[in-house]
């Protein structure tokens, strides 16, 4: 089936015709471009989208932030347990760096340097914009512990965590009241204006 060559001219001229620079040279300022008003329409949608977009993100960083802080200060639960039942004359490590490396190859642990906890970042104190501090009961061997997270700015995260060696996770926001309002166990949920 093929075209003929008065058929093809016909398909071509009815093709719209491509303005060539002389054209739009020749056409003034008309064609030249955008006019103010669409420019600052353009620009006025994007200031709205991004209003609405950027508080959504911080928010959202936040409460990740908050969730890795919980699944730290679990982490920490766990690896406290473990201490505990490897350095019983001791009890409770009353320092996060004695339960990572503390420097060392971890090839014999000791009680300093525990190797249970390789990250870190988290042996350090500092994770994903919190503060982890724990805080010994001040007994030999140790009997108990407070772990606190903190975050580090205003926009790292609205709510500290701290649990004991029950393995309860409590959540509050600083300065708003106790951390019994905003208790929460193991199995999850949410409280105190804490969103986790």
């Amino acid at each position: 089936m093929g075209y003929s060559r008065v058929q093809f001219r016909r398909y071509f001229c009815a093709m719209p015709t491509v303005r060539t620079q002389a054209a739009i040279n020749r056409a003034g300022s008309k064609l030249g471009g955008f006019s103010l008003v669409e420019v600052l329409v353009v620009v006025m949608v994007i200031l709205i989208i991004a209003a609405i977009a950027i508080p959504n993100l911080i928010h959202g960083k936040m409460r990740a932030n908050e969730a890795a802080a919980v699944a730290s200060v679990k982490t920490i639960h766990t690896a406290e347990t473990l201490y505990f039942n490897t350095y019983p004359d001791v009890g409770y490590s009353p320092s996060l760096a004695n339960l990572g490396s503390h420097g060392s190859t971890c090839e014999k642990p000791t009680s300093t340097s525990a190797c249970i906890i390789m990250d870190e970042s988290l042996t350090n104190g500092l994770k994903n914009g919190y503060v982890f501090d724990i805080i010994g009961d001040g007994n030999k061997p140790t009997a108990g512990y407070t772990i606190n997270a903190s975050p580090e700015s205003a926009v790292s995260g609205r709510c500290s965590v701290s649990s004991t060696e029950t393995g309860e996770v409590h959540f509050f926001i600083p300065g708003a009241g106790t951390s019994s309002a905003g208790r929460l166990s193991s199995g999850g949920g949410s409280s105190g204006g804490c969103e986790l």
